[in-house]
């Protein structure tokens, strides 16, 4: 399932499994590392420094972080957000309270544009919560289902995640108003195996409400692909 993201707060990640390369020295890894860092100070496109920041935790090499500790204040919020990536993924905690800080920043300004830009950086701060696949951001991300400026990524974050914590407010969201979100519910419930959510999904089996998204189809027709994952019966 790739997860939505509405025209307001379209946002362009580039999803890779990096593993680092075998078979490196102590001193090759150590030059790789220092090549990774000046890749990462100098990419300002931020999906493509994520890119690097991905490579940069396949190493483990926790000596980096002196190097990208002045980015957790970075005044992009996506940069900063980058690097808190890099940060918790190799285990300082710094990193998690960067991208919860950016996740909980609403302070509009007056202009429409100023607004729309920080509901972009919360909406990618918890994209980058459900890539750093952290159990303690479920309960941040969890109240976040009725935020409409940056809900349409939670559900995905939630199955990222995969704790089971996330189920009964999923199905809750099951009943949203809004159809995209019934479907980006079901699609984190079919990911975390919610077999508990399938007497809610077979009450949704008459919904023929369409979505704006995967093909343009119904969230019955969603339902029915889940139910058939989950149960079988279908």
């Amino acid at each position: 399932m790739r997860p939505y993201y509405p025209d307001a707060v379209r946002v362009s990640v580039v999803l890779l499994v990096l593993v680092a390369t075998p078979g490196l020295t102590r001193g090759q890894q150590g030059d790789s590392a220092a090549k990774l860092v000046q890749e990462f100070k100098n990419e300002r496109v931020f999906w493509k420094q994520l890119e690097v920041g991905k490579k940069i935790v396949s190493l483990r090499d926790t000596s980096v972080l002196r190097e990208l500790e002045p980015f957790l204040g970075d005044e992009d919020r996506r940069v900063r957000g980058n690097a808190g990536f890099v940060f918790a993924s190799l285990g300082d905690d710094r990193g998690f309270e960067t991208i919860k800080d950016i996740l909980s920043d609403t302070s509009y300004t007056s202009t429409r544009r100023s607004g729309e830009k920080i509901s972009s950086d919360r909406y990618y701060a918890a994209h980058l919560f459900g890539d750093l696949r952290d159990k303690r951001a479920v309960p941040i991300l969890i109240p976040l289902l009725d935020d409409a400026r940056v809900n349409a990524i939670v559900p995905w974050a939630l199955g990222k995640i995969g704790d089971k914590a996330a189920i009964p407010p999923l199905i809750q969201a099951l009943s949203d108003k809004h159809s995209d979100m019934r479907v980006l519910a079901i699609y984190a419930l079919e990911t975390l195996k919610a077999t508990e959510a399938l007497p809610k999904l077979h009450l949704l089996l008459d919904d023929n409400e369409k979505i704006h998204f995967d093909g343009l189809g119904t969230v019955a027709e969603a339902a029915r692909g889940a139910i058939t994952k989950l149960d079988g019966t279908l």
